[in-house]
């Protein structure tokens, strides 16, 4: 049984291509999120940003003694100055391009892997969101999912474990299922009258411009857009279980959605991941039958020839095809080891996932937790629950500097609204960081979000490396004496207003969101005024 579950050699060959093509996606999507933080990770967690990685592992060394390499499993633990940070970014970024192009991808899977969680452990309230703990997951998993060797090709004679197999769909299928059980146990009044995507597309961290003209539908399609996405979460994945063309009908549903969703707002990679796991739902002959047509339809005749030679799976295996494997006795002892630690690990992550999944609807089910709480650090088994309450408005946080205390400038953003006429834009797969963790920080208050008072003490001092998180300095010569954040509402314009006066937006100033500070003439920072009472915003 566990050879049949664990080992490669006895798993299906019916997803070779998808399984080409995922792992294709999966380095592409490791791509985006490095080069992404090649950009930013000084600014977020240098030695001058906002969180320093040395700040917060220090604090952990402090608490867990020899715990704290499995409590924060990161590489910083080596150093964290900005060299290795950069150095462990492009480390990654290399890797995902050696797996994009098929080379040892088994083990650029893990160095990418190793690397993207080492930001991770590391970063704190920069690294909370649910797409990194799938970006993470599914990476895992890929390490023992994608074939070994150099250069496997299709690798016909090493297809993937079923058990790996089955928990990158099991992946797949909680992060749907998952998000509509928490909106329907959220007790969200939203998800049950049918109004939870009225407003949607204006709220959401960072709109698009199509985002924009979706939102000015009649009602009736955001009660059926609504309605929707509980029938696909709770109902439409349940194909997964089903036939070979069930899952072909689920896919046929679910892929323009995601589209839809990647098209109408920017959530990083977490879509284009959700697409890619979406591929392992298709076996190898309906991918074949779906290239061919577009071959004859779409292409020219030279890349013609050059899509029909990919997917040229063969139906047998090729009995030549186990060149260069270990003598039998020591290529036995290794396949037993193998599968056994195959069996431990992928074992206790489907115990994990399983377990928090019941635990969801039937918080009264006693399941020992030790194993779930043993895994945290490693973010590779997540339970999931997108848009569980929707935010009833849009609210901006805005820094401004100031020279006087009486004549403010403000801090222009690179991703967030802020202009008014300004287009909002698709951005998506990169992640902004910076960005999103303010529209979560508008939600709340000052207090709980640190990220904001640290932001402005780093502007005192303008930190090149934090000043890269915004699109430009207007006190480029020197700092500014006193610095403050501002909370906005935001509304996007009616398409009379937008023809009028050319803005996507129209804002209101709530108030002070946080204390002004400044430099004390001890060189200390001080808060010289304190913000009011802010209406309430959620």
């Amino acid at each position: 049984m566990a050879g049949w579950l664990f080992d490669s050699s006895n798993g299906p060959r019916h997803c070779l291509i998808g399984r080409w093509i995922f792992l294709r996606a999966l380095a592409g999507i490791y791509f985006s999120a490095f080069f992404s933080l090649l950009y930013q990770i000084k600014g977020l967690i240098g030695p001058q940003g906002i969180l320093p990685a040395q700040r917060y592992l220090s604090e952990v060394a402090r608490m867990m003694g020899p715990l704290r390499y499995w409590y924060a499993p990161t590489l910083f633990w080596l150093s964290t100055n900005s060299h290795w940070l950069m150095a462990t970014m492009w480390i990654g970024l290399l890797a995902s391009i050696l797996a994009f192009l098929n080379l040892w991808p088994r083990l650029c899977f893990f160095i990418c892997f190793v690397c993207f969680l080492s930001f991770v452990a590391a970063a704190g309230d920069f690294s909370s969101y649910q797409s990194d703990g799938m970006l993470l997951e599914a990476g895992f998993l890929t390490c023992f999912f994608a074939p070994p060797g150099l250069r496997p090709g299709w690798a016909w004679s090493h297809p993937p474990a079923r058990a790996s197999l089955f928990l990158l769909l099991w992946e797949w299928f909680r992060i749907y299922f998952e998000s509509g059980l928490v909106k329907l146990l959220s007790g969200d009044r939203q998800w049950r009258d049918f109004t939870a995507m009225d407003e949607y597309y204006q709220n959401s961290p960072l709109p698009t411009w199509i985002g924009w003209w979706v939102e000015h539908l009649p009602h009736w399609f955001h009660a059926f857009m609504t309605g929707g996405t509980l029938f696909l979460e709770l109902g439409v994945v349940l194909l997964l279980f089903f036939s070979k063309r069930g899952r072909l009908v689920c896919f046929l549903i679910v892929t323009p959605w995601e589209l839809g969703v990647i098209l109408t707002g920017n959530y990083a990679f977490l879509n284009y991941l959700v697409l890619a796991l979406g591929f392992l739902l298709l076996d190898n002959r309906i991918l074949q039958r779906c290239a061919r047509g577009i071959c004859r339809r779409w292409l020219p005749a030279p890349l013609k020839k050059v899509l029909a030679s990919i997917v040229s799976v063969p139906i047998q295996a090729d009995p030549d095809d186990h060149l260069g494997e270990p003598s039998r006795s020591v290529g036995a002892h290794f396949k037993a080891l193998r599968v056994a630690l195959s069996a431990v690990v992928l074992g206790w992550i489907a115990y994990n996932t399983t377990a928090e999944l019941i635990n969801m609807p039937f918080r009264t089910v006693s399941l020992p937790d030790t194993p779930i709480r043993a895994l945290d650090p490693f973010r590779i088994s997540n339970q999931y629950g997108l848009f569980a309450v929707m935010t009833r408005g849009r609210y901006e946080i805005e820094f401004q500097g100031s020279d006087d205390n009486l004549s403010w400038i403000e801090y222009p953003f690179r991703y967030k609204p802020q202009a008014l006429n300004e287009r909002p834009r698709i951005y998506a797969p990169y992640q902004p960081r910076f960005d999103w963790n303010l529209w979560f920080a508008s939600l709340g208050d000052w207090e709980q979000n640190q990220i904001v008072p640290l932001t402005q003490e780093r502007l005192l001092d303008n930190d090149p490396d934090v000043l890269e998180l915004f699109r430009s300095n207007p006190f480029a010569q020197t700092p500014p004496r006193y610095v403050r954040a501002v909370l906005w509402q935001y509304w996007f314009t009616s398409i009379r207003e937008k023809g009028t006066t050319g803005n996507w937006w129209r804002r209101q100033l709530l108030g002070q969101y946080s204390p002004t500070l400044s430099r004390g003439a001890d060189g200390k920072f001080e808060a010289i005024a304190w913000p009011g009472t802010l209406p309430r915003h959620e």
